[in-house]
């Protein structure tokens, strides 16, 4: 049975990752169809899924996000949209969940996201042993049953996520002027708030974060997390990813957060090794 939604993901070089996701969406009710964008990398062979997938290929040298997102968009042919980051291997009742909660909530509608430790997705995965090998985030919250909704936009990840097309096309989709890595989903649920949206949590459905490397704080990712902070905090008066900008301050790479916040030095790539997480830690 295939439902009415577009799946979108983007990838980067994540292909194994990528695989996963298409199998974990055959396992399940299978979307209309899923839009991968490729972010800059020519596109590997890929094995059928049993529905439609088609590739977007963006010019890219670094993590576009925002103007990723908006192309698959732009490309899905459904009414309504359920983006899936690449590193994310959806339960079986994902696409359909969502399918329906969208008929009946106009919003930004997440699911439960379970992180995986190394080694826990191998040939023959089941979902439950991914669901017993997952760790829930210990400040999103979801629901025992139904749909709830949260009041604090600033919880809002897009990881797993639907929308109407429609809705996302009157928000204008991500803002491109946020570059790189961090806060463009953050405000795009600030604006869906100030619009009236809501942002909901769905006991339904779900994900499972497939292992990589994470550091914390992401060194790796310092200048984009201090540019669209400042971006951020310049739209909304308040500062984003606050817990890794005062990492950066503490380690004299910025200043400290106040009416703005200004670049000292760059991180060492010692300071970057220094940050890298054992690999027991998904986040």
């Amino acid at each position: 049975m295939r439902g009415c939604a577009t799946v979108i993901t983007l990838n980067k070089g994540r292909d194994d990752h990528l695989a996963r996701l298409l199998e974990g969406l055959s396992r399940g009710a299978h979307p209309a169809e899923c839009v991968v964008v490729e972010m800059g990398d020519a596109p590997a062979p890929l094995p059928d899924p049993g529905f439609p997938v088609r590739r977007i290929v963006l010019a890219s040298d670094g993590l576009p996000l925002a103007r990723a997102r908006n192309a698959g968009a732009g490309a899905a042919r459904t009414e309504h949209l359920v983006f899936l980051d690449v590193d994310c291997i959806p339960s079986q009742d994902l696409v359909a969940s969502l399918d329906e909660d969208l008929t009946e909530v106009d919003g930004l509608i997440c699911c439960e996201i379970r992180y995986l430790p190394a080694g826990a997705v191998q040939d023959g995965w089941t979902e439950p042993g991914l669901r017993g090998a997952g760790f829930t985030h210990p400040v999103r919250h979801f629901p025992p049953s139904g749909l709830a909704r949260t009041d604090n936009p600033g919880l809002f990840w897009s990881l797993a996520f639907g929308v109407r097309k429609e809705t996302f096309d009157r928000l204008g989709g991500f803002d491109e002027s946020f570059d790189g890595y961090g806060a463009e989903d953050t405000d795009l649920a600030f604006r869906a708030d100030a619009a009236g949206l809501p942002i909901v949590f769905s006991a339904r459905g779900g994900a499972f974060h497939q292992y990589h490397q994470a550091y914390d704080p992401p060194l790796q990712h310092f200048g984009d997390i201090v540019r669209n902070a400042r971006r951020f905090h310049a739209r909304h008066g308040l500062w984003p990813m606050d817990g890794w900008l005062d990492a950066f301050a503490r380690m004299g790479l910025s200043t400290p957060r106040g009416d703005d916040i200004a670049i000292l030095r760059s991180p060492t790539p010692e300071e970057i090794a220094a940050a890298r997480l054992p690999t027991d830690r998904p986040f």
